[in-house]
């Protein structure tokens, strides 16, 4: 296991704050591989014990920084607390200065038509001298692969944020990696939507509270199904694993 890194219900998480996790990717970008970061929330875990293929994706990422109040509570249950949360849309404002700052390339792959290219104006009023080479929106289905490779590729970006949601988006990355060899890859969820302003995000004081997940589901009804995979179902198989463990042990 790596130091500072823990694992939950199988899957590795690194310890990391929000500037440490930017340090290592601004490493990432400077070591001539390529790379993969993924921010991991219950429901990443939860989905992670229900298909082989996406809980490979997790252990062999890069960089998994704990995205979820859920993750905290569950890390000090199993007394291996976390020092904090590090999210999809934190890592895309923190990647964007930092590719603002030092000249990287940037594209922007998923969500809905026009999405990203919306969120794109955000970042670049933000910080106007950041570089993004693409938006398109794409598609997770392996069928269009061959024909996306070749729009990144031809764009040479050093940072690629990929909108598909999970798991889509980060088996998207792992499946492509090896041909478009992207410096630093990262699936960001619905981050272009709350850039574009289609989606609002919890008040601060929500998120400081871990209640975001409260939240979305008075914004969000229909996602009702995973928020409670993501709180009530995951936090009980945390405890359930932790005490069969014991009861073996």
């Amino acid at each position: 296991m790596q130091s500072g890194r823990i694992t939950i219900l199988g899957i590795p998480i690194d310890d990391v704050t929000e500037a440490e996790a930017l340090e290592r990717a601004h490493s990432f970008l400077q070591d001539g591989g390529w790379h993969q970061i993924c921010t991991v929330n219950p429901e990443f875990i939860m989905e992670a014990r229900r298909n082989p293929a996406f809980r490979a994706v997790l252990q062999a990422a890069d960089l998994n920084t704990p995205d979820g109040f859920g993750v905290l509570v569950a890390a000090r249950w199993q007394g291996t607390p976390l020092r904090g949360r590090v999210t999809g849309v934190e890592l895309t404002l923190g990647l964007a200065q930092l590719a603002a700052t030092h000249g990287y390339r940037m594209f922007l792959l998923g969500a809905a038509p026009g999405v990203a290219e919306a969120a794109a104006v955000v970042l670049r009023s933000r910080w106007p001298g950041l570089h993004i080479v693409g938006c398109y929106a794409g598609s997770p289905a392996a069928e269009y692969d061959e024909q996306q490779r070749q729009i990144i590729m031809q764009a040479q970006p050093h940072i690629l944020l990929v909108a598909y949601g999970h798991p889509r988006q980060e088996l998207w990355i792992a499946r492509n990696q090896p041909f478009i060899k992207v410096p630093l890859a990262i699936g960001v969820g619905g981050t272009f939507d709350y850039l574009a302003g289609r989606v609002p995000r919890a008040p601060r004081w929500l998120r400081r509270m871990g209640l975001e997940w409260a939240f979305r589901l008075v914004m969000q009804p229909r996602r009702w199904r995973r928020i409670i995979d993501a709180v009530p179902a995951f936090l009980w198989t945390v405890i359930w694993e932790g005490r069969r463990r014991e009861e073996v042990g």
